[in-house]
């Protein structure tokens, strides 16, 4: 899959110190990953500009991070509610077998009758397992929201990301 995501990886909350730090909000799991990252899409009010992240680290429970230029509390207080984006180009590659959530959603999902039952419209953790929220989409058997675990290979059978489908152990009924 060779199209560039723009991924949402946190946020930009306020200020932290006299030296131009920022504190950050991670959407990431665990959340120190996002200091993984050297450059960082600051997205604000339509605008992206591109910051170089010198430095970071956990500070209580949450992060703290240094961006390049900026050296002052007035400048960092200008980020406060920037969002932090990076190109899925800078995901580190997966084993095989194995997918970031963005690339499933959108998927269209079939089971082994091949009845579409709709598309991935998002992800959701529950503790045991990983849940597909599948959404009823043009040429689906019904217009009925499933909730389907992901587990592999058990329930899901086939995920084909260039053709956009997969293929899972499902009843329609559920």
């Amino acid at each position: 899959m060779s199209e560039k995501h723009d991924l949402l990886l946190g946020k930009i909350t306020s200020v932290f110190g006299i030296k131009g730090w920022v504190k950050v909000f991670s959407y990431t799991e665990p959340m120190d990953n996002l200091l993984q990252y050297s450059h960082w899409v600051l997205t604000q009010q339509g605008q992206q500009q591109t910051y170089k992240k010198l430095d970071g680290r956990r500070q209580g429970k949450g992060l703290v991070a240094k961006l390049q230029g900026i050296d002052t509390p007035e400048a960092a207080q200008l980020l406060a509610g920037a969002e932090i984006r990076i190109s899925s180009e800078s995901l580190p590659a997966l084993p095989e077998g194995e997918y970031y959530w963005f690339q499933l959603q959108g998927l269209e999902v079939f089971n082994q009758e091949q009845k579409k039952l709709g598309k991935i419209d998002h992800l959701m953790e529950t503790g045991a397992n990983d849940v597909l929220v599948v959404k009823p989409c043009e040429g689906s058997i019904d217009q009925q929201e499933r909730l389907v675990p992901y587990l592999v290979p058990s329930v899901v059978l086939d995920i084909d990301l260039e053709a956009g489908i997969m293929q899972v152990d499902w009843d329609a009924d559920f």
